[in-house]
Parts: structure tokens; sequence; C-alpha cells
């Protein structure tokens, strides 16, 4: 017995349990957080969809106030495109709590919430921009290691909700989390503006530059996490541009673009104006993989959509739901007239989605939207 507690020990303290992932590395306190809120950035340990451990980081937040006798229900909040380089991470911004107002909704309504920045965003990695397994592994482990926290008081039922870029984290987390986190129950997933069919969505987006940039920002990122080469799209100068702005860019939804940037964009629409990078391998193969089928995806769901979105089309968006009605799952489904891209998640959005969210953890019946989808 003597020799079997001391295997225990040695296995408990050996670097292959510390890399466990789900694992908190570290916990920071926040210093300036909203009234009645407290926040620690966080690093933790997760795994990409090859099974390799890596060390990444984020943000909990939560309530102020005295542990409750019961843990506490728990947000993970994917977020939109901020950018694929590292300095990018949204935990690193001092502005973290401005540009998504979404989380201190959140954590007034008593939730903890457990907002990953995704591996290579503040994490020394290529950052798998879309890549469906990877990025939902960061955030179900964010939800483990909110956890280990005990002021957050964190239990395991939890939500998720996304918007554009996290919509489609979210619906990821909802296809792996049985698998990939059984300790873990998952009550609910909410998505706003999410890409789901990528070569679809990459035809059909109707803002030419925006579609450059994040052209751009899949490209180098594919590159960079799985060795495509860019040879078949286009020159070694072009390329140059194409790593540039990946590189050089966070995304600053109240900053107009450089000029520089503008530039980059407009060399990226000139280098595949004759080219459908859809159908273009490796990263039609790609897009494929990490698209979202809808047979995977378990309710109940929440969707909201602008009408006039210019970077997720509207009808690629609706005809994922239509295909995840055919499954008779429950979905919720918000349409805003004449909302643009960032209207999805925002302003009376959430506070429809959070009482959506709010109903479920309370058990009630999901409402069903499909019959008007």
């Amino acid at each position: 017995m003597r020799h079997l507690l001391a295997l225990s020990l040695a296995l408990l303290s050996s670097p292959a349990a510390a890399q466990q992932v789900g694992t908190l590395v570290s916990a920071d306190p926040v210093a300036e957080t909203p009234p009645g809120t407290q926040a620690w950035r966080i690093r933790y340990w997760t795994a990409n969809q090859d099974g390799q451990r890596q060390e990444v980081t984020g943000m909990i937040v939560a309530p102020r106030e005295a542990v409750p006798a019961q843990p506490r229900r728990v947000i993970a909040w994917a977020h939109g495109t901020s950018g694929v380089a590292q300095k990018c991470a949204p935990s690193n911004n001092p502005a973290f709590f401005a540009s998504n107002p979404m989380v201190e909704a959140m954590a007034r309504r008593g939730y903890v919430v457990a907002a990953p920045d995704y591996p290579g965003l503040g994490s020394a990695m290529p950052h798998p921009y879309l890549v469906g397994a990877d990025t939902a592994h960061s955030v179900l482990d964010a939800v483990r290691a909110a956890r280990a926290i005990p002021g957050a008081a964190a239990g395991t039922r939890f939500a998720v909700w996304g918007e554009s870029q996290g919509g489609h984290a979210a619906l990821w987390t909802a296809i792996s989390a049985r698998d990939y986190a059984p300790d873990l129950t998952l009550i609910g997933t909410a998505a706003a503006v999410p890409p789901t069919d990528l070569a679809a969505n990459m035809r059909q987006a109707s803002d030419p530059n925006a579609r450059a940039l994040l052209l751009a920002f899949t490209l180098h990122s594919w590159s960079e996490r799985f060795g495509y080469s860019l040879d078949a799209f286009t020159n070694k100068a072009t390329q140059g541009v194409i790593h540039r702005l990946a590189e050089n860019n966070c995304i600053d939804v109240d900053n107009k673009p450089k000029l520089g940037t503008i530039l980059g964009m407009l060399a990226v629409r000139q280098a595949v104006q004759k080219k459908d990078v859809t159908r273009m391998e490796p990263f039609a193969r790609a897009m494929r993989a990490n698209s979202i089928d809808p047979a995977r995806v378990p309710g109940p769901l929440l969707i909201s959509q602008g009408s006039k979105d210019t970077l997720v089309a509207p009808a690629v968006t609706r005809a994922f739901a239509k295909a995840v009605c055919k499954r008779r799952t429950a979905v919720r489904w918000i349409e805003i007239p004449g909302g643009s891209h960032i209207d999805g998640a925002r302003g009376p959005r959430t506070d429809e989605t959070l009482d959506w969210i709010d109903a479920r953890f309370a058990g009630q019946a999901p409402p069903d939207d499909c019959r008007r989808i």
C-alpha cells in the first residue's frame, strides 16, 4: 500500500499530470473590473485535435460576492475575430469589458464567464482560425480551468455563447462536448452570426474588402497550422502581403483600417479575383472539414443573424438553421431586420439571448421557431 501511495503521489506531481487538459496553470486577479464583478487572467492546458498539449490563455469573470452554497452556473463566451496574431488576445486588451459588453451582462446575472482567447492568441503557437476542434477544446478546457478558482465557484453545468468566429466555435463546442468533456454538462448553445458552411460563406459574403482580410487570416493561419503552401494561390510578393496582413492587424470594430491594411486587402482581392479559392486544395478540404455539420449539432440551439450582414451571408445561416430543423432539433431563430454583422449578439439581443439561457438552466422546454425560419 505504501508503494502504491508513493506511486500515486509521483504521478500527480509529474509533468504529464500537470499538463492534463483543463488544468489551471495560473490565475492572476484583474485590478479594474466593472462594479460587482471580479476577474482573473488565466493560463491553462488544452489539447488540439491531434492530441498535442498546449498552454493557452483566457479570462474568467464572476460576480463579486460571497461564494454561494451551490456552484455557480457557467457560460463559456466565445469571442468574435480579434485577429490571428499572438498579440490579438482579448484577455490582454485593456478594453476587454468595453469590447465584450456581454461578459459584464452575464456576470450581473450571477454567471461565471469562461472566456478563452483560443490557441495562438496570447500563446506562442499558430492560431487555428476557424479550425473547429482545436478551438472547441480550448473553450471546454476554459470551463474546466474556471472550476479551480475558489472565488469563481464554477459548476459543471454550462451554456456556450459566441459571436462570429465565436459562433463557429460555439457550434463546434456543442459538437465536441460529450466526447471531449464528459465531466461537463452542456445545457444550450447560442450562436450569433456564425460561419457554418465556410466555402459557401466565403463565396457569398458581400463585403469584398472584409472578405479579403478574412481570407488572408485563413490562408496565413492554415499555412502555419497545417503547413499548407500558398504557391497555388499567388506569387511570393502577394504571399508576403497575406502574412503581413495577418501578423500586423488586430480587429477593432471601433476604428477604421489603416491605409496599409486597405492596400493589402486590395492586393489580395486582385490576386484571387479570377480564382475560386474555396475549390483549391488542400484549403477546400480544410473548409469542408471545419464547416458545421447540421446533423452533429445537439439542441437546444439559438441562432441570431442580421439581415444586412456583409460578412456572414444571411442566406447561408438560414440554410444551416433549416438543415438543423430537419433533424427535429429545437431552434430559437432571432432575425434582426437591417442588422449588420456586429448586431447579432449586442444591444437588445444580449438580454434576449440571456433570457433564453436562463430558461435552459431553469429546465424550461426550449422554444422552437423551425416553422418560421
